[in-house]
């Protein structure tokens, strides 16, 4: 007759190791897949504008699966949210410092924010890019964005600004200060988005954010100096 077994020591069965579900990533590979596909849905955002980026195509850009991206955002209403949310209103922030830094000198405004423009869109070459083809065109996907939410902050902000200056005597009173503001975003974010075209039409790869920023404040400071022969 065998030997009996002491109460409370019953054999139980090994336990293994608790598989994840299908689609979902390592716990430690989370937060860098999400940010990987933050990224590459910008990058195919600015590349083939939004409406022209399937889930398929921002999940390959990122190395990953269309299910592995549902799994994070669940839809393409919810993963363009999250793009706004962390990668343009982060990077549109960087321009207010311009208003928040210059106090009422105008020309502290102007030199900060054409610095700021530039800066950010050369460190951020989506920026340039999805801004023509998701603002500037009509029905363009940040359009109400650009309206609602960075122009009351950024745009009408540099207007006031503008005025004020222009009430002190300290603006060309023959300028516009609400077509100052378009007039600044055209020199600066234009000029970045043209680049690959004006760089290999001039011969201009050695012109960087800092010579266009030069460029740009001669230009708006001190005019074309024209002179009748």
């Amino acid at each position: 007759m065998s030997p009996s077994k002491p109460s409370g020591t019953a054999s139980r069965p090994a336990l293994r190791p608790r598989g994840r579900s299908p689609g979902r990533p390592a716990a430690d590979d989370g937060a860098d897949l999400r940010g990987r596909l933050l990224d590459a849905a910008v990058a195919c955002f600015a590349r083939q504008g939004i409406a022209g980026s399937s889930l398929r195509d921002i999940a390959t850009a990122a190395g990953a699966t269309p299910a592995l991206l549902h799994y994070y955002f669940g839809n393409r209403d919810a993963l363009l949210d999250a793009v706004i949310e962390e990668r343009l209103m982060p990077v549109t922030q960087h321009l207010r410092a311009p208003l928040l830094d210059a106090g009422d000198d105008p020309r502290a405004l102007i030199r900060g924010f054409v610095r700021a423009v530039l800066a950010t869109a050369m460190a951020h070459p989506w920026l340039p890019q999805l801004w023509v083809r998701e603002v500037l065109h009509e029905g363009g996907g940040l359009r109400r964005l650009m309206q609602e939410r960075i122009g009351p902050v950024v745009a009408r902000a540099l207007a006031e600004r503008f005025a004020q200056a222009q009430a002190q005597g300290r603006l060309n009173p023959r300028i516009d200060p609400r077509l100052l503001v378009p007039s600044l975003i055209g020199q600066t974010m234009f000029m970045a988005a043209s680049a690959p075209i004006w760089r290999g039409l001039f011969d201009a790869a050695d012109i960087d954010a800092d010579a266009i920023g030069d460029h740009v404040l001669t230009l708006l400071e001190h005019g074309l100096e024209l002179r009748d022969a």
